[in-house]
């Protein structure tokens, strides 16, 4: 019973589809391939689904009992953007986690260092950002991960959570992410922005159904457009008003979510009485 219960809710559903075919091919062999088919579509489905736990555990929101959200960006640093996303946090006074990815923090690492000196968490984004990583082997999507730790860890941290491009999982995440001792963070909140290419109401989008709880997924890249950055940079900053006019707090993740996102490695040059998470 014990081993049933540890099992992945995939596992569980298949085992139930399974014995529901067996039972049904008694009176009818050809209904018997009904539920296993049901079974595949739900696993086609649920990883498109960020806030679905099939596969693995998946944390997609945090405590509402803490009155406030959790802000996270995905797919820096950049140069452009990150900086300008800095300046908006401190206005706020307001501490994020950036999902980066490994390839853009062993090209900007400066950018790592101003991220943790303001008190701003790291998570791991993957290496190189592969929207088809979880259609690879196992040994591959391993590697993506691993190899941002090693970037990161040379740069004084150790994140904890993983946050898989696209917000899609498959069956092989959670043992990788098990071994590493980390954990899969999502998001329950977005606009569908297209990484900064579809930046009208954003803040609209985030702000008209935001309640207690919600972690935010925004993303750190700098549209290509420069009239369209610079409504981009208006629309952050509304968010941010928008949330306090909502009279929500903004936290540090691993304070809304209670757990704790990053450690540091040996290399960390920042005092760690700095960090809030």
């Amino acid at each position: 019973m014990h081993r049933l219960r540890s099992l992945s809710p995939a596992a569980r559903i298949g085992l139930s589809a399974i014995c529901l075919a067996l039972l049904t091919a008694i009176f009818s062999p050809l209904l018997a391939a009904l539920p296993l088919l049901m079974f595949i579509m739900v696993c086609v489905a649920a990883p498109l689904m960020p806030a679905c736990s099939l596969f693995l555990p998946v944390v997609s929101r945090g405590l509402p009992e803490k009155c406030a959200v959790a802000l996270t960006f995905d797919d820096g640093p950049n140069p452009a953007s990150t900086p300008q996303l800095l300046k908006l946090l401190a206005k706020y006074d307001a501490r994020a986690t950036f999902y980066v990815n490994g390839c853009r923090a062993e090209q900007y690492p400066d950018l790592i260092r101003s991220m943790l000196s303001l008190g701003h968490t790291i998570g791991n984004h993957s290496y190189s950002h592969d929207n088809f990583i979880m259609l690879k082997g196992g040994a591959a999507l391993n590697a993506e991960i691993v190899k941002t730790q090693r970037v990161l860890n040379r740069l004084g941290v150790v994140p904890r959570t993983f946050r898989p491009p696209v917000g899609v999982t498959n069956p092989k995440l959670g043992d990788i992410l098990d071994r590493l001792g980390m954990y899969a963070v999502n998001f329950n909140r977005r606009a569908g922005d297209r990484g900064n290419r579809q930046v009208s109401k954003l803040s609209q989008k985030i702000l008209k159904s935001l309640r207690s709880g919600d972690i935010i997924m925004l993303h750190d890249i700098w549209p290509r457009d420069e009239e369209k950055a610079r409504h981009w940079l208006v629309e952050v900053e509304r968010i941010l008003s928008g949330i306090q006019e909502k009279h929500l707090k903004i936290l540090p993740l691993a304070t809304l979510i209670d757990r704790p996102v990053m450690g540091f490695s040996v290399h960390h040059p920042v005092d760690r009485n700095v960090m809030h998470e």
